[in-house]
């Protein structure tokens, strides 16, 4: 999945909390053996990238 230039220009947020999002977002989804995984041809990153950059899933980052 590709995300359109100017929406990632246009994106407000802090892009290092997004990716560690994502990121965190696909190894949950393998873990799960998510069934979107195979809707999504299998790309677990470009699922998980779009659930969080669309906000279909909720994140926050733990200060440790």
């Amino acid at each position: 999945m590709i995300f359109p230039l100017k929406d990632l220009i246009e994106y407000g947020e802090n892009m290092y909390e997004i990716t560690t999002a994502a990121s965190r977002r696909s190894l949950q989804l393998s873990q799960l053996k998510d069934p979107e995984i195979e809707d999504n041809d299998g790309k677990v990153v470009s699922l998980a990238a779009r659930q969080v950059f669309s906000k279909d899933v909720e994140f926050r980052l733990d200060a440790e």
